[in-house]
C-alpha cells in the first residue's frame, strides 16, 4: 500500500527541517531516504565527496555537505550550511560514527591514535556540532515545531564486549551526554533521544564482524523507519495544514 503524506505517521515529518551525519551510507543513507520519503527537508553531511555527490544525484531533493565532524574546524562550516540550506533546523540525527581500530582490538593493543579517532567521531562531534546548532534548535522549539537530537547508540555502550573497547567507551559517553542534555535542556523544549537501532547490515558492520551473515542481521531501511517513529512520538502534534499545535515537551526513554 502506498503512504502518504496525510497518513497520521507521516504527518510530523511534513516540511520537517533535519539534517543526519554520516548520510552517504547504511543507517544514515536510509536515515535520509526516510525522511526524505515522509515529507522532510534534509540536509546530510559525510566526509567523501564522491559519495555525497553520489547520493545528490540519487536523492536529488537532500541538501549535500562535505565535513567530517571529528574535525573540529569543520563543525561550524557543517552548522552554517545546515541553518543556510533548511532555514532553521527541528531535527539532528547524530549518526557519523568511527569504530576506532579495523581489526578490532583488545585495549591493551589498541593505539591511542585509534581510540581518539573513536571518541572525536562519536563523542566530540556530536558535542560540537549539538553545541553550535542550539541556537537553532532552540529556536524551532519556541516556534512550536519542536526539536530533536537522535544520538545513534549501540548495545556496546551497555554490555562490555572483548575487542569492541573504543567503539563501547565512546557510546557509553554519547550515551551519558544525551541524558545529561535532556535533563538541562527539557525545559527549553528540546528532547534528546539515545537509540539502539539494533545489529544491522551495514558497512560498519561489515568492517567491525567480517564473517557475520547478512540474513541474521536487520535491513538499514528498517531501523530508518523504527528511529523515524521515535522522533515522531518526540515531536509535538501537528495540524492537517503542517503549522504546529502548540510546543510539547516530550520525553523518549533512551537506551
Amino acid at each position: 500500500m502506498t503512504r502518504t503524506l496525510q497518513d497520521a505517521s507521516y504527518e510530523p515529518f511534513a516540511g520537517l527541517r533535519a539534517a543526519v551525519t554520516g548520510g552517504t551510507s547504511g543507517l544514515g543513507l536510509a536515515l535520509v531516504r526516510e525522511l526524505l520519503g515522509r515529507g522532510a527537508r534534509v540536509a546530510f553531511v559525510a566526509r567523501d565527496r564522491d559519495r555525497v555527490e553520489r547520493v545528490v544525484r540519487e536523492q536529488g531533493r537532500a541538501h549535500a555537505i562535505v565535513g567530517d565532524v571529528s574535525r573540529k574546524e569543520d563543525i561550524h562550516p557543517i552548522a552554517m550550511q545546515i541553518v543556510g540550506s533548511l532555514g532553521g533546523l527541528d531535527v539532528l540525527v547524530n549518526n557519523a560514527s568511527a569504530l576506532g581500530p579495523t581489526p578490532l582490538a583488545l585495549l591493551g593493543d589498541t593505539d591511542c591514535e585509534d581510540f581518539e579517532r573513536a571518541l572525536a567521531t562519536n563523542v566530540l562531534g556530536p558535542f560540537r556540532l549539538t553545541k553550535a546548532l542550539l541556537g537553532a534548535l532552540a529556536a524551532s522549539a519556541r516556534n512550536g515545531r519542536g526539536a530533536v537530537v537522535l544520538n545513534v547508540s549501540s548495545d556496546a555502550a551497555i554490555n562490555a564486549y572483548p575487542r569492541w573497547g573504543a567503539y563501547g567507551a565512546s557510546k557509553a559517553a554519547l550515551r551519558h551526554l544525551s541524558h545529561v542534555w535532556n535533563e538541562e535542556l527539557l525545559a527549553e523544549g528540546v528532547s534528546f533521544l539515545s537509540l539502539d537501532p539494533g545489529d544491522m547490515d551495514t558497512p560498519l558492520h561489515a568492517l567491525a564482524v567480517r564473517n557475520s551473515d547478512p540474513a541474521t542481521l536487520k535491513h538499514p531501511g528498517t531501523a530508518a523507519r523504527e528511529l523515524a517513529e521515535a522522533i515522531a512520538a518526540a515531536l509535538p502534534a501537528r495540524s492537517p495544514g503542517n503549522a504546529p499545535r502548540g510546543a510539547a515537551v516530550a520525553r523518549v526513554n533512551a537506551s
